[in-house]
């Protein structure tokens, strides 16, 4: 976990009021709650699922939330971007959201970045977090996040909704990566994307609040769940399967770190 001065590991009164339904929860005490205080999570994506997992970690208490999309917001967006009014039209959606987290919960830091995720910016972003939550809606950023996460021994949530289904594992240390699971070759087809191929308003808030809840088991609690774990989630049926991987030989990612 990332180091903070004494000072800012206790909970207030305040804190503790506003957490006291976690606290309350058997297996999950203050202990759990401090380590909450003290995280750094990074959000890859204000869309449909950063919206609401980044939202339901503010109410959560994670210490410090950093935010990057380059989107603004559009009228499409709002059917299930829960974060947007359409107030907030043509603004940018991470700095939306970064002000409506800080409204949520004035007890954490949020910060924001209103640009793309990529090599400029990807080492600096990484290097210092505690979990990465991927929701972004292309290939090519999944395929940086994966490698930047590997680079620096972070772990990784990653989350995708598109159509009726979504899909949510973990890349933690030395496990399986995104592609041992997803090799680029076979699986960089952009046009897969919410904005092409059309999503129901529930699907990415879903697999958005499995993926919130993964990483409070993680930072609370040092629970891996979903570490080399494949869930897929079916929203016609409210069927999920949880299908392990195992790491790729040739996978360049695991060879390089």
């Amino acid at each position: 976990m990332s180091q903070h001065p004494e000072n800012e590991f206790e909970l207030s009164n305040d804190e503790m009021h506003l957490y006291s339904r976690q606290i309350l929860l058997e297996g999950w005490d203050i202990e759990a709650q401090e380590k909450l205080k003290l995280a750094n999570v990074l959000m890859i994506g204000a869309g449909g699922i950063g919206c609401t997992s980044a939202e339901l970690l503010a109410r959560a208490g994670v210490g410090k939330i950093t935010i990057i999309d380059a989107d603004t917001i559009e009228i499409s967006n709002l059917q299930r971007q829960i974060a947007f009014t359409s107030n907030d039209l043509g603004h940018y959606k991470a700095e939306v959201l970064a002000k409506h987290l800080q409204k949520i919960n004035p007890h954490i830091q949020v910060n924001y970045q209103n640009s793309r995720f990529d090599e400029s910016n990807a080492d600096e972003l990484v290097r210092h977090q505690d979990v990465v939550l991927d929701g972004c809606d292309n290939f090519s950023t999944r395929y940086l996040v994966n490698a930047l996460c590997k680079k620096h021994q972070v772990p990784l949530i990653s989350a995708s909704a598109i159509g009726f289904e979504g899909q949510l594992f973990m890349v933690e240390s030395d496990s399986a990566c995104y592609e041992c699971l997803f090799p680029k070759e076979q699986h960089a087809n952009e046009n897969l994307r919410c904005a092409d191929s059309g999503v129901l308003a529930t699907t990415p808030v879903t697999i958005a609040a499995l993926q919130a809840h993964h990483a409070l088991l993680f930072l609370g609690l040092g629970l891996t769940p979903l570490r080399q774990k494949l869930l897929l989630w079916n929203g016609l049926n409210l069927s999920q399967r949880i299908l392990q991987f195992e790491k790729d030989e040739n996978c360049p990612i695991c060879q390089a770190t």
